[in-house]
Order: structure tokens, then sequence, then C-alpha cells
């Protein structure tokens, strides 16, 4: 019977180091776990516009339709051939629609019976293009447009001419590479300062690319960018 109790007592000893040690493991291996850092790593990339939209407006006046009727169609041939001169290729321009306003109508035109038009024309035409330098030469020389006596105006006030950039898929990987490597860097820093090491990736967050202007005069010239947020796990 005494030797049963001691070797009963010796058998709960063991467990209870065992399990002490098992424990304490788990508690050391989860503060490692615990141990991490979170850094954001930053790609961007300087890129041209590789579209173009100018859409432009014709406002005429008169007090005949008729008369308004053949100057519109005269002065959207005018601009169609100016264009057609400067290189561009009917598939790059479009005529758009034409509205005409009566101001004697108007419910609210103040002193509309006194003015000196009765009808206003608006003309829309648009011109498309990939080709940024041709539409950039063809702005410098729109005022040949002037000594015909039309005057074009762009349709959007705030950006005249609107520049895009669609290669956007094929920069994709190399940006999220470059993001990710950035990131490690500024982990590897803060390790090296705290006297840790870099371990794996606890948790990773892709952030989303945006695409914007250089600056508002400088519109066919954009920035992608794009910022990841990493956690990786510390050791000693």
């Amino acid at each position: 019977m005494k030797t049963n109790g001691l070797v009963n007592t010796i058998m709960i000893s063991c467990s209870m180091m065992i399990a002490g040690y098992f424990v304490g493991n788990m508690h050391r291996n989860g503060k490692e776990f615990d141990r991490s850092v979170e850094v954001k790593g930053l790609s961007e990339k300087q890129v041209n516009a590789d579209l173009a939209v100018w859409p432009i407006t014709m406002t005429l006046a008169g007090n005949d339709l008729s008369n308004l009727k053949n100057e519109i169609e005269k002065q959207n041939k005018e601009v169609k051939l100016f264009f057609k001169n400067q290189g561009f290729a009917d598939k790059e321009l479009t005529s758009g629609t034409t509205t005409i306003s009566d101001t004697r109508a108007l419910l609210y035109g103040g002193d509309s019976q006194n003015r000196e038009f009765r009808y206003i024309a608006n003309s829309e035409f648009t011109v498309r293009t990939n080709d940024i330098e041709k539409l950039q030469n063809a702005l410098s020389k729109s005022l040949e447009l002037i000594s015909k006596g039309i005057l074009i105006s762009s349709k959007n006030t705030y950006q005249p001419i609107e520049y895009s950039f669609s290669g956007l898929n094929e920069l994709k990987p190399g940006m999220i590479e470059e993001a990710t490597k950035n990131a490690r860097a500024v982990a590897e820093k803060f390790a090296r300062d705290s006297n840790s090491k870099v371990s794996k990736i606890k948790k990773a967050q892709q952030g989303l690319f945006t695409i914007n202007d250089l600056d508002q005069n400088t519109a066919y010239i954009k920035i992608v960018r794009v910022v990841s947020t990493i956690e990786y796990q510390l050791k000693d």
C-alpha cells in the first residue's frame, strides 16, 4: 500500500511538472506572437496620361432662326476642318447636340424683351484622342479659329480638358511589390532599434490605388499611389 501511494505521488508530481512546462511554453509563445509591429509601405509612380477628352462648346446669337442654323452648320464644319488639318482622324472627332433657347420665352430673364439677340444657340463638339501631344499642339493653335469669327470654349470650366490614365493594371504588380518591400524596410528599422528581428507577416492590407493630377497646371501628368499596411511578428 505504501509503495502504491509513493508511485501515485510521483506520477502526480510528474504530471504537474509536465503541465506546468506546457502552460509556461504556451504563455511564452503567446507573448512572442503578440509582439508585432504595424507599418505602412508606399509606392508612387509618375506617368503620362494616355487619353484626353476635350468637350468644346460654340455659342452663337441671332434673331433669325434660318440664318442661325446656317451659321451653326458652317462653324461646325470649320471646327472639324481645323482639327482634321491638325492630324486628327474622323473617329477622334464627334459633333454633339445643338440647343437653341428663346430669350423672350424665359420666365426669369430680366430685361429679355430689350435684348439685342432673341435666340442663343449652343453647339457641342468633342475631341477624344490618345495622342496627348497632338491635342496640346492643336490647343495652342486654336486661336486661328478666332480669325474666322469662331469662338470656342470648354464645356467644363473647372477642367477644360479631361486627362486620364488607363494602364493601372500593368503597374499594380510592381507597385504592390515595391510597397511591400518598403514596409518591410520600415519594420526592420524598427526591429533593430528595439533589439528584435522581423518574423512572418501576421496581417496585411493592401490600400486603394489612387490616380491624381501632378498639379492643376499639368493634369496630363498623373501620380499613381498605393499604401499597403502590414503587421509583422517580432522575435528576439
